[in-house]
């Protein structure tokens, strides 16, 4: 198996150090480089292939979230910070993750085993054809009104999916995370997050941010910028508020 080939941005010597001994226990993982600046990792994320960058926040001169504004196709990206508060940032980002300081290593095993998945779904194809990707969102057909559940390829399969089942949606550009009470982790799907949501009953479902769906009945609370599902932190967009909170309160 293909390993994922990674790098670390950290300005403190310490937090590399424990990132790179938590790199080298995961199998599929490869540590390429490790760098104290953004600025010096720049030359091997240009003439290197590197699939999952760990990137401080808090570093001085550029900030990890600045720095990775700047870049026009980043990696996937686990962001690592000893502050809670840039949660919701690295949401807008579409990160793969969010640890926090000091960082258990089954929080950071869990981690990279998402960043894994997203990775063999986005260069998943067909088996026995090497050439042909796997079907695109146009390829599945719609669901009917009066069904109870949706259809979605993943793992080179097709899941049924029932409406009742569905916690959350979140959106990574071409892609979509499923969260459902059948399993822990998500169903991963090359769709786009405007694709699941005609696919989902609209009494039931509503868009609170440019990167989530949630399924109204499962929310545990909510407050202006954000809704819990659980334990689960979700944003709550400015410009999604308003009709969220009507419906919501219904």
């Amino acid at each position: 198996m293909n390993k994922l080939r990674c790098i670390a941005i950290d300005d403190e010597p310490f937090a590399l150090e424990i990132l790179a001994d938590d790199i080298a226990k995961v199998p599929f993982l490869e540590l390429v480089g490790t760098f104290s600046s953004p600025l010096d990792a720049v030359s091997t994320l240009q003439n290197e292939a590197v699939d999952l960058l760990f990137l401080d926040i808090q570093m001085p001169t550029l900030t990890g979230m600045q720095f990775l504004r700047t870049l026009d196709r980043p990696p996937m990206v686990i962001l690592t910070t000893a502050f809670e508060q840039y949660a919701l940032e690295g949401y807008e980002l579409s990160v793969v993750d969010y640890l926090l300081k000091p960082i258990p290593f089954d929080r950071f095993l869990k981690a990279v085993t998402k960043a894994l998945s997203l990775y063999q779904l986005r260069h998943a194809a067909v088996p026995g054809h090497p050439e042909v990707a796997a079907p695109a969102e146009t390829a599945e057909a719609p669901t009917g009104p009066t069904t109870d559940h949706f259809f979605i390829f993943t793992e080179y399969r097709e899941v049924k999916i029932y409406f009742s089942e569905v916690l959350y949606v979140e959106g990574l550009k071409d892609y979509v995370k499923i969260f459902t009470t059948q399993q822990s982790l998500p169903f991963l799907s090359r769709l786009s997050l405007k694709a699941v949501e005609s696919r989902l009953p609209a009494r039931d479902f509503c868009r609170v941010h440019r990167s989530f769906i949630v399924a109204l009945n499962k929310i545990t609370s909510f407050q202006r910028t954000r809704l819990f599902i659980g334990k689960q932190e979700i944003p709550v967009g400015s410009n999604y508020y308003d009709e969220f909170s009507l419906r919501y309160r219904a």
